[in-house]
Formats: structure tokens, sequence, C-alpha cells
């Protein structure tokens, strides 16, 4: 950390800060809504129970990638601090493995206890999840780093879609709609699905210019 530069930093750096700490603000809304998980009791914990341990690791990881990415896109801070950017990246890609790992494993198992479309969904959402960060870092071993920065959106967009849906599934008007076993397999696509669709659109509209 005693290498750590802010040389040459201004109003351009002000947003990248902000939004890092609007990411922390719902990263700690999001998961102190599963503070009670922590007792680990069978009736807080239902039927997660039996995979408690899978359940803390891919929301604690998760968390951990979620503070982590804005980071990889602050183009101040990579490239003041590339070692530091290089580290930060190894921590997200390491953060996404745990959370995804323990993810397929709910995915497969209690997720089949809200029904097959709420299990079905999440199994795809985490198969996306993989994917695209596997991509992201085998472009960046092959020095492919516009692609490697693509990718990484990508990927980000993704581990976001977690707090995005998980926070409209607690607005009143989306409660609304239905019941969490109706509502939450459309949310899940709609959490990724569509980001991921206006960020191609994004990129389309860059290289046509």
């Amino acid at each position: 950390m005693k290498n750590l530069q802010f040389k040459n930093w201004g109003t351009a750096d002000i947003l990248p800060i902000f939004s890092w700490l609007g990411v922390l603000v719902l990263t700690y809304t999001f998961m102190h809504g599963a503070d009670h998980y922590l007792q680990l009791t069978p009736e807080a914990l239902g039927k997660y129970f039996k995979f408690r341990w899978f359940l803390i690791a891919h929301i604690t990881a998760g968390g951990g990638a979620l503070l982590l990415g804005p980071l990889q896109f602050w183009k101040r801070f990579q490239q003041d601090n590339w070692r530091l950017h290089r580290i930060l990246g190894i921590l997200y890609l390491l953060a996404v493995l745990v959370s995804s790992i323990c993810a397929v494993v709910l995915a497969y198992t209690t997720a089949y206890a809200v029904n097959g479309p709420y299990a079905f969904s999440a199994q795809v959402w985490v198969s996306v999840w993989i994917i695209s960060t596997y991509i992201a870092y085998r472009s960046a071993i092959k020095r492919k780093f516009k692609l490697h920065k693509e990718w990484m959106t990508r990927s980000y967009i993704v581990t976001v879609a977690f707090l995005i849906s998980g926070l409209l599934l607690k607005m009143p008007f989306i409660q609304k709609l239905g019941s969490f076993e109706d509502i939450s397999p459309s949310l899940f696509w709609f959490g990724w699905a569509v980001p991921l669709f206006v960020y191609e659109v994004i990129l389309s509209a860059g290289r046509k210019s």
C-alpha cells in the first residue's frame, strides 16, 4: 500500500469514487438482509441448513466480488497502480470462483425446494457468470486487453445482477406482482439478461462510430 499512487487525479475520478461508494452501500444493504443466516440454526436457515457453509461462502465471496469489480474499471487508478490493479483483479477472480462454485451447489440442490423454473434460471445465471469470468481471465493471460476489458464488464454485469434482483425482490410493488416462487425466476433473467443486452448495444454503437 505504501506505493499507492494518486498522481494527476481530478474531477474525472469523482464518478468512479462515488460509483464505488454506491456499490458499497447497496452491497451492505443486500448483505445485511442475510444477517439472520449467521445464526446457523435450522430455524434461521430453513432449506439451506444442510448447505449452510456453501450459502455463507456464496454470500461473502459474492460481496467481495461486488466491491472489487468497480476498481477494475477505474482508468486513473489502473494506470497509476497497475500492480495493485492486477492483484485486485486476481482477488476478484478468486471471489467469483468461490461464490460461483457455491452457487452451482445451491442451484442444483436447495433451488429445487422453490420450484423448477427457479432452479433452472439460477443454473443458467451462474453458468453465464462462470463462463464470462473465465473468458475475461483467458483474455488477460493472452494479453488481449481490449477483449479482457469487455469480458470483465460482462462478468461484472452478471455479478451486479445478484444485487439487482435481490433488491427488486424486496420492493413492495414488485412483491404485489405475485409470490416469490412466481416472480423470482423472471427477475433472475431480468437482472443479468437486460443489462447485458444494453451493454452489447452500446458496444455495437461504439464500433460503428
